[in-house]
C-alpha cells in the first residue's frame, strides 16, 4: 500500500507539472495570436465569416501575414523563403545535391523532358533522352506545371529512392523507373583562358558556396597547365553566398592578416585572419566587380584590394555590408534575419552605400555586344607587371 500511495502522489504531482507547463505554454500562443496581434485575429475572423470567397487552403493566408509582418519591418535584407525555393537555394550554397542528375526542359507543349548527364544516376536506371515526365511519386505532372516544383519533388536524400514515371516517344506509353539518388555537384566556377592572352587564365565565380574555395584551386591548377601565369577573377554579377566561404577564398591568395570583422547583436567583434599564407600566394590578380557584385563576393575583393594582393576592375559594387541567418521553420520555408555587420579593416572607404571603388574604372558593356572592355583592362595590366 505504501508503494502504490506513493506511486500515485508522485504521478499526481508529474500531472500537475505536465498541466502547469502545457497550460504555460497554450497561455503564451494565447498571448500572441489575440494580446499581440489582436487586430490581426479580428481580420482574420471578420474576413473567414463574412468574406464571399473561400478562406485559401494551405498555409497561403499565413505566408501572406508573415511578407506583410516583414514589410513592415523595413530590411531589405530580411525575408521569407517558401519551401521549394528554400531547398533549392540550399542545395545551391551547400554545392551539390541528392539527386538522379538530369537535364530538365520543357518542350512546346509545355511537358517536362528528361536528359539524363552521362554514366549518371537515371541514365543507369534506364532513363533515355527525350523522355517525358509524368509523374515523380504522388506527384502527378500536367502540362506547364512549375519546375521548381518537380526539381524540388526530385531531391531528396543520397542512397534513398525516387520513382518516375515516364513516356517514352513515340507513343508516350507510361514507363515506371526507380532511381537511387546519388549526389550531383553544382559547380559555382568556370574557367578558361583569355582568347587574346594566353598566359592569363579567367576564373567565373557565379555564386559563393561551400565547394567554391576548392573549385577555385582546381581552376587555377589546371590553367597553369595549360600554361597562364597570371589570373583574373569575375566576380561581376556574383550576389553573393556563404560568408566562410568568401573567407576561404580570400585566405587562398594572402600570406597574412585580417580578413574581415563582423559583429552581431549583443556580442563582441569577431576577427576572421589568415592562419598561413594560402596555396596562390604568388600569382598576379585582378578581380572583376560592377553593381551587381554583392555581400560575400565583397569580401573577397575588399580584401584582396585592402591588402594589395589584387587589383579592382570595374565599376563600383553593390555595397552590402550585412549578414544573413537562415532560420528554417516548421514547413521547411525559411526565414532569413539581417543579425550582423561586417567590415573590411584595411579598407580606404567604408563599403556600406558606395560599394567597393576599382583601381581601374570602366564602364559596364553587354557581353555579348562587343568585346568585354574591364576583361581586357585587367589582362593589359596584368601583362605590364
Amino acid at each position: 500500500m505504501t508503494f502504490k500511495r506513493s506511486f500515485l502522489i508522485s504521478f499526481s504531482i508529474l500531472l500537475l507539472i505536465l498541466g502547469s507547463f502545457a497550460s504555460g505554454y497554450f497561455w503564451r500562443e494565447y498571448q500572441f495570436s489575440a494580446q499581440q496581434f489582436p487586430i490581426l485575429k479580428q481580420a482574420y475572423s471578420i474576413l473567414e465569416q463574412k468574406g464571399l470567397k473561400e478562406i485559401p487552403s494551405g498555409p497561403a493566408m499565413e505566408y501572406g501575414a508573415i511578407r506583410g509582418m516583414l514589410q513592415a519591418y523595413q530590411d531589405p535584407y530580411t525575408l521569407f523563403v517558401e519551401p521549394v525555393q528554400h531547398e533549392l537555394e540550399s542545395n545551391a550554397l551547400q554545392g551539390s545535391f541528392g539527386g538522379i542528375g538530369v537535364n530538365l526542359v520543357m518542350d512546346g507543349d509545355g511537358y517536362l523532358v528528361l536528359f539524363p548527364f552521362p554514366e549518371g544516376p537515371a541514365e543507369q536506371a534506364g532513363v533515355q533522352d527525350g523522355d517525358r515526365l509524368l509523374a515523380v511519386g504522388d506527384l502527378q505532372l500536367s502540362p506547364n506545371r512549375a519546375l521548381e516544383e518537380v526539381q524540388s519533388a526530385i531531391r531528396g536524400a543520397v542512397n534513398e529512392a525516387v520513382t518516375l514515371v515516364v513516356g517514352r516517344p513515340p507513343d508516350y506509353a507510361p514507363i515506371e523507373i526507380t532511381i537511387v539518388r546519388d549526389r550531383i555537384p553544382l559547380h559555382s566556377v568556370t574557367w578558361h583562358l583569355d582568347p587574346d592572352e594566353p598566359l592569363i587564365g579567367v576564373v567565373k565565380i557565379n555564386l559563393i558556396a561551400a565547394s567554391t574555395a576548392d573549385e577555385i584551386q582546381e581552376a587555377v591548377e589546371d590553367l597553369q597547365g595549360q600554361g597562364a601565369e597570371r589570373f583574373v577573377l569575375d566576380l561581376r554579377d556574383n550576389p553573393g553566398g556563404l560568408l566562410t566561404a568568401a573567407v576561404d577564398i580570400s585566405r587562398l591568395f594572402l600570406r597574412a592578416g585580417v580578413v574581415m570583422q563582423q559583429q552581431y547583436k549583443g556580442r563582441g567583434v569577431e576577427t576572421f585572419r589568415v592562419e598561413k599564407p594560402g596555396p596562390l600566394v604568388e600569382a598576379p590578380l585582378a578581380v572583376l566587380i560592377n553593381h551587381g557584385s554583392a555581400s560575400a563576393a565583397e569580401i573577397i575583393a575588399g580584401s584582396l584590394q585592402a591588402h594589395q594582393r589584387a587589383i579592382l576592375v570595374g565599376e563600383a559594387s553593390y555595397g552590402k555590408d550585412s549578414v544573413q541567418l537562415v532560420f528554417d521553420l516548421q514547413d521547411q520555408s525559411s526565414l532569413h534575419v539581417t543579425a550582423a555587420r561586417w567590415w573590411i579593416p584595411d579598407l580606404k572607404e567604408p563599403l556600406a552605400g558606395r560599394g567597393l571603388q576599382p583601381d581601374f574604372p570602366v564602364q559596364s558593356n553587354e557581353r555579348d555586344a562587343g568585346p568585354d572592355e574591364a576583361l581586357q583592362t585587367a589582362a593589359r595590366v596584368l601583362m605590364q607587371r
